[in-house]
């Protein structure tokens, strides 16, 4: 079906013709638009003589309005016309004519210099019916940036008045004009004529502000499309806009046809293109053509006013599409521009005005090539699969080059209303162009001859689009408009790629034109949220990041039991044997024996203290990993203790192993001391964790047994030399449970692994209920050494301590203090008030003791001497010294007794000074007295209730409040702190009474909160008692790190739990309650203090700076998390997440219990090399009244490097390392030494304020993305100077041949085998062979010479086989300057 183009009747309305700015003005655009209304009251005065309405009747006033640039002497927008109003002539008083119609517009200029010009405008109507016009006269009215108010009936009341001026408004384009134009001498004042009006700011406006173009003034009166028709008594549709409800439309199967065919319809607009550059730069022909580097289409929604929203931009490709022809029907293939992806337009009005507007743009560009035909055809190929920008087509080497100018051209358009009658879903729009109007003003590309071509041919000579339409869901039109985006529903697809859209303007491009549209490329199967209120459909998602997967790393079986061999290797060494309270062996579990576990057997044991040991006895390396650390350390945090960093401890290799065994033999660990030499006398590291009863909180010796029988310690283990991560142990802690022994002890040799992510690698969705047995897709670990660890548990009984670390617990209910019980008056006895249960008793004191600003006040007059001066150096006491002695003198002298008489002076200065101080005291206590006594006051109605909180855990208590009074009142309750609210839900309420057992009433609709107050209110009876409950809950927690590396000084040899409370941080809450006076009946006074926490899970990441980590931590299905059975399938279970740190995004969705759980995190990375650290506290009820997992994330951020590689091909670059503040002792380390050299490698000076040049020599060995670490450390004091993350990209080299050969496994036989290669070049050269897989490979020679066209015959050593597979082995033939030459590939099979 044929839809009306611009050859249809309604097609003109949607061609704005108003006048635009002076291009001058777009130099000014102001941030956001200004929103005006101005009210045209009347006319008082007439502009005219009375002789002009002689012989004239119905003479009528009319006011016509444009916007004038002073500045630039110009007229832009369109002139406003009033309806015309007659003349009210009243005796006595000048004529009047009364409008009062009001006007809005809305412009983003600076409306500097920018006025309306009001003109009178007088229409006679003559006897013939014929109306006369004539202009009268004419006021300016000036503008001003950002109205300041709105207007009211007050001010508009209050209007202010507008002269107007002799003549008509072409005046204004008068060379004489100048600005301002009030002051030229040819402007004549009318007077006795005066137009009242209000100018003000309309905000109101701004919701219909996309449906009016920009310096257009209209009235309320007029049909607006999208605005609902202004009400009867108004009749002003902007006073309160209401938008008319919208619809969501889409466009399917988009495609665009233009003929004779694509091909000769571009080959014709290229060379026309070209031969227009020729004839404008007057050149010849100069071997550059243009060439076709985008077709892009325009879509936009267009209401007959203005475009509704920036229209979308989307590319095109050329392909064959099937279609009717128009002289033949049977179906032909056609090149034509199609779209793969959807266009949603979500602004579009069932309004016979609302229309689609297609504009087709090329962007064109300069080739050097000479085949610009082929150019064009490569700038889309024909298997390309995505829209993705295209920034410049890819020419070939030789051939072509393309110029980085760029110029876009519009081609055709067309106009399709869909609610104008026609109700078919496939449609085909007409194209057109030429210089004919189209509603984006623009110059548009000729249309071919149509004079001899019938009405069928001319509908399609210039081209059609064709298009599905289709409709769905009404919803109102959001007040504020955003840019579009395309949305896709090809969810059939699946990518890797990011779906995240990209938007890119023209400055990225570097295109030549102003103002370019933003053009939104999406891949076919991405989706994108709707900018308006529509809730769109969720669909099934997948995380494009790789799900990591909580509760372990382990790959197959967690831990081994070391072997016998290794044993009678270490019991050489006097490692500390572990021992119970009869100096008797612990009893030694074996992992593989023990297999169930009673709690409640550990909960009858009568030796409830555990003594919990971790031994580190030695470290085995990995044969195939030559990366081989010298000295290590370990961080870990066990249960609630502090987080533990050991001290550097040196690998010594065992003196007796054997020759065979010597790669996996272990090397012992021994603690290095502060002047680097090690004890091999006293090997291992041994820390001890006491956990008494008396040192933990009631009912937590059950945690901390649920704790060791569930819970799996990891442990980090470091490079102490280079301070990278070598890889992480996991450690299950169930077999640290007695069951009745009195020590057990239990070894384990621990893989250390260590785990890459991949960025967009997506999650295999398996079974993962099952501790450690999946491998996610795009996880890639390796094992890096053994580490043996001996645990153990010795019991004691549990001692008597007189003052434990944490009081009795206290009742969840407190009571109120009532302040009947007031201080009885007397003085209070010396001895004793502690021992009195008083609870406002205090004992006087001296003012200078309670306040220190007095008391300084007072010290400093007690240091001054007798003349007034201070006596603070020595010179000051000599001189007195002096002075005293020449008064003895004097007094031997005259035998008069002077000393008496200084005696007398001194003590007089001495009396004033203490009637001073008694004064400064007197008004002090004037001061502070009704201070004090409101204290004091205020402490006779205080409670004061001590909690002990943990990170994300919700304590719960309940104040008894009561109403002292015997008339009812509303108490509101105030309380500032976020940590401490009110409950106010009463099912909340009730979940914390079931949890805690508080057996007291529960009150449905408590609390009032609704009306926009600030704290809940509660209402109380006279003498009425309620329970207010109240909750508790921190998520704030020390995210401050201790510097990398190892520890320096000696770990205490026994932890005791909660011995960290003495650096814990308390706060003071205070909750008032209030009646309506604001005068407090009670205050509660909530003392917390803060308990350490367990960690259950550490994760750690390392980033490059400034950018966004994005990851996703997965769960086990609700059914499998520990500790938590789903009582029925339909139970309302879900998973909740909060962050210790709120500038971090973490959510998590809710899925089906039988479905894994996943938690999004995405982090903002700082500066290199800044560690962020956060908290992730994971909760399975609704309230988060208690975390079931507390994680520990660590975020190195560090300076990215990314780099381009061959397999096998050496690849320089240059690092700068700037010094520091004073003189460092330097070394580099790198985490992959075998394809990563740094020079110098050794230690270096590194003066401070300089710059260190560090050379990177690069050749890996595997294909493939992956990171490299380098750190720069200060071997002196083991600290991180500079750390450097390198981003791998790697390609294999190009094949030249390929062999491939069997090898049989078990003989111990390897195969020897030789190839030639010949010298291609006519010169000697130099070869380097060189190889991806070593271990596998050895070659005769690593190099030979050869001189032109001589062969040489490579011998290769290939090693013998172990297990049946297959493998692929590069031979790397490189020149002198390490560039491959010749790759060969040799793919062996061995069985």
């Amino acid at each position: 079906m044929a839809a009306d183009g611009p050859a249809g009747p309604h097609w003109r309305s949607l061609v704005n013709l108003a006048v635009p700015p002076h291009p001058h003005r777009y130099q000014g655009l102001v941030e956001g638009p200004d929103l005006f209304q101005l009210v045209l009251r009347n006319l008082e005065g007439l502009p005219f003589r009375a002789s002009l309405m002689e012989g004239v009747a119905n003479i009528q006033c009319q006011l016509r309005l444009t916007l004038f640039d002073t500045t630039n002497s110009h007229f832009f927008g369109r002139t406003w016309k009033s309806s015309p109003q007659p003349i009210k002539h009243t005796h006595g008083q000048p004529a009047k004519v009364f409008f009062n119609q009001a006007v809005y517009f809305h412009t983003s200029l600076n409306c500097t210099h920018i006025a309306i010009i009001v003109e009178v405008v007088a229409i006679a109507k003559k006897h013939e019916g014929n109306e006369h016009v004539l202009s009268c006269g004419f006021g300016i009215l000036h503008l001003c940036n950002k109205q300041k108010h709105t207007l009211d009936a007050a001010q508009i009341q209050n209007a202010k008045r507008l002269n107007l001026y002799h003549g008509t408004v072409r005046a204004l384009l008068h060379p004489a004009s100048q600005d301002p134009i009030e002051k030229n001498k040819f402007m004549t004042l009318i007077e006795g004529s005066t137009i009242f009006y209000t100018l003000g700011t309309h905000h109101p406006l701004g919701e219909v502000s996309h449906l009016i173009p920009e310096n257009m003034l209209v009235s309320g009166s007029e049909t607006i499309p999208g605005l609902a028709a202004p009400s009867k008594q108004t009749g002003d549709a902007l006073k309160k806009p209401h938008l008319l409800k919208t619809v969501t439309c889409h466009l399917d199967k988009l495609s665009l046809q233009l003929y004779p065919t694509l091909e000769k319809f571009e080959e014709e607009l290229v060379e026309l293109l070209n031969v227009d550059r020729l004839l404008k730069n007057d050149q010849v022909a100069d071997g550059s053509i243009v060439v076709i580097q985008e077709r892009r289409l325009h879509i936009g929604v267009h209401n007959g006013w203005c475009y509704v929203q920036k229209p979308q931009v989307v590319v095109l490709i050329p392909r064959m599409v099937r279609g009717k022809s128009v002289s033949f029907s049977k179906s032909l293939p056609k090149s034509s521009l199609v779209l793969r992806s959807r266009i949603q337009l979500t602004e579009m009005v069932k309004h016979p005005m609302f229309g689609v507007v297609f504009h087709l743009e090329y962007v064109f560009s300069t080739s050097t090539g000479a085949d610009g035909k082929s150019q064009s055809q490569r700038s889309f190929p024909q298997g390309y699969k995505h829209n993705f920008l295209l920034l410049q087509t890819q020419p070939s080497a030789s051939t072509t080059s393309l110029s980085n100018t760029a110029y876009m051209q519009t081609l055709r358009w067309a106009v399709w209303k869909p609610f104008s009658g026609s109700s078919t879903s496939d449609v085909t729009v007409s194209l057109h162009g030429g210089p004919s109007p189209n509603p984006s003003n623009l110059l548009v590309y000729k249309t071919p001859s149509t004079d001899m071509s019938s009405d069928e041919v001319k509908q399609v000579e210039s081209g059609t689009v064709t298009f599905h339409f289709s409709c769905r869901g009404d919803r109102l039109t959001a007040s504020t408009v955003q840019q579009p985006v395309n949305l896709s529903e090809q969810s059939s697809r699946t990518l890797s790629l990011s779906s995240h859209s990209q938007t890119i303007t023209s400055e990225s491009l570097g295109l030549q034109r102003g103002e370019a549209p933003h053009i939104v490329y999406k891949d076919s199967s991405a989706g994108s949220e709707s900018p308006t209120d529509e809730q769109l459909q969720e669909l099934p998602f997948t995380p494009v990041h790789t799900s990591i997967i909580t509760l372990g790393t382990e790959i197959g079986g967690p831990t081994t039991v070391t072997s016998r061999a290794s044993l009678a290797q270490m019991h050489a060494f006097n490692f500390p044997e572990i021992l119970d309270d009869n100096n008797e062996l612990a009893t030694v579990i074996e992992p593989d024996e023990f297999s169930n576990f009673n709690l409640q057997q550990e909960k009858a044991d009568y030796l409830q203290c555990n003594e919990i040991i971790l031994q580190f006895l030695a470290f085995s390396r990995v044969p195939q990993d030559s990366n081989q650390p010298g000295s290590v350390y370990f961080t870990f945090q066990f249960y609630r203790f502090p987080p533990v960093t050991t001290q550097q401890l040196q690998l010594v290799k065992i003196r007796n192993s054997q020759k065979g065994t010597s790669h996996s033999a272990p090397f012992i660990l021994v603690p290095l001391n502060k002047n680097g030499t090690g004890n091999i006398d006293s090997p291992g590291l041994e820390l001890k964790f006491m956990v008494e009863p008396n040192s933990m909180k009631e009912g937590e010796q059950h945690w901390f047994m649920q704790y060791l029988a569930m819970q799996t310690l990891q442990i980090d283990v470091w490079d102490a030399e280079s301070l990278l991560l070598i890889g992480s142990a996991a450690v299950e802690l169930k077999y640290l449970l007695r069951q009745g022994r009195t020590a057990v002890q239990v070894s384990h040799e621990l893989e250390v692994i260590t785990t890459d992510y991949a960025q967009d690698a997506p999650m295999s969705l398996v079974d993962i209920t099952k501790h450690g047995a999946v491998k996610p897709y795009g996880v890639m670990t390796a094992t890096k050494g053994r580490l043996h660890l001996r645990l153990g548990n010795v019991g004691h009984q549990s001692e008597r301590i007189v003052k434990s670390s944490l009081p009795i617990p206290q009742s969840r209910i407190i009571a109120s203090l009532d302040g009947t019980s007031g201080f009885s008056g007397g003085s209070l006895p010396a001895v004793g008030v502690e021992t009195r249960n008083v609870h406002n008793s205090h004992r006087a004191m001296r003012l200078v003791d309670l306040d220190n600003e007095l008391a300084s006040v007072l010290l400093s007059r007690s240091t001054l001497g007798s003349f007034g001066q201070q006596l603070n150096s020595e010179a000051d006491i000599a001189r007195q010294r002096k002075l005293k002695r020449m008064m003895a003198v004097r007094q031997l002298e005259s035998g008069v007794d002077l000393k008496s008489k200084t005696h007398i002076l001194a003590k007089h200065e001495e009396q004033i000074h203490h009637e001073r101080d008694l004064q400064i005291i007197e008004a002090y206590r004037e001061r502070i007295k009704p201070e004090i006594i409101s204290k004091m006051l205020a402490q006779a109605i205080t409670t004061q209730y001590t909690l002990y909180a943990t990170l994300g855990n919700a304590e719960f208590f309940e104040y008894s409040l009561k109403n002292p009074y015997n008339v009812q009142h509303t108490v509101t309750i105030e309380c500032d702190h976020p940590e401490l609210s009110v409950i106010v839900n009463s099912r909340e309420w009730k979940y914390f009474k079931n949890l805690t057992k508080t057996l007291t009433p529960l009150e449905e609709d408590m609390f009032h909160v609704e009306g926009g107050i600030q704290f809940p209110q509660v209402y109380l009876r006279p003498k009425e008692n309620v329970n207010i409950p109240f909750k508790f809950q921190t998520f704030s927690a020390d995210h401050s790190i201790a510097p990398q590396g190892p520890a320096n000084g000696r770990l205490p040899k026994k932890n005791i739990v909660n011995q960290q409370q003495t650096n814990a941080t308390s706060k003071k809450i205070k909750v008032s309650f209030k009646i309506e006076n604001q005068k407090p009946i009670a205050i509660l006074q909530v003392n917390v203090e803060a308990q350490p926490y367990i960690i259950d899970q550490t994760f750690r990441f390392y980033q490059p700076e400034l950018t966004f980590l994005k990851k996703s931590i997965r769960l086990p299905p609700l059914h499998a998390l520990s500790d938590n059975v789903v009582l029925s399938p339909n139970a309302d279970l879900q998973i909740h997440v909060r962050c210790s740190d709120f500038n971090i995004l973490c959510e998590t969705k809710k899925m089906p219990l039988d479905e894994p759980q996943d938690v999004f995190l995405k982090v903002a990375c700082g500066p290199s090399p800044e560690i962020k650290k956060f908290f992730v506290i994971v909760y399975m009820d609704p309230w988060l009244a208690a975390p079931i997992q507390i994680w520990q994330f660590y975020i190195h951020s560090l300076h990215r490097i990314d780099v381009s590689c061959v397999v096998g091909q050496l690849t320089h670059l240059s690092l700068v390392l700037r010094g520091t503040q004073t003189v460092r002792k330097v070394a580099a380390y790198t985490s992959n030494p075998e394809e990563l050299e740094i020079i110098p490698s050794d230690v270096f000076l590194l003066p401070p304020h300089t710059v260190k040049d560090l050379h990177i020599s690069l050749r890996p060995q595997k294909e493939g993305d992956r990171c490299i670490h380098l750190n720069v450390v200060d071997v002196d004091f083991r600290q991180l100077v500079a750390s450097w993350l390198f981003c791998l990209t790697c390609r294999q080299p190009m094949i030249c041949k390929a062999f491939e050969i069997t090898i049989p496994i078990g003989e111990g036989k390897g195969s020897t085998k030789r190839i030639s290669y010949t010298n291609p070049y006519p010169t000697k050269r130099l070869y380097f062979l060189r190889t991806n897989r070593p271990d596998l490979l050895q070659y005769k020679e690593d190099s030979f010479e050869l001189e032109g066209g001589e062969t040489y015959h490579i011998g290769l050593r290939f090693a013998p086989g172990q297990n049946p597979g297959m493998e692929e082995i590069l031979i790397l033939i490189n020149d002198q300057a390490e560039k491959n030459e010749a790759s060969y590939c040799v793919k062996i099979t061995y069985q």
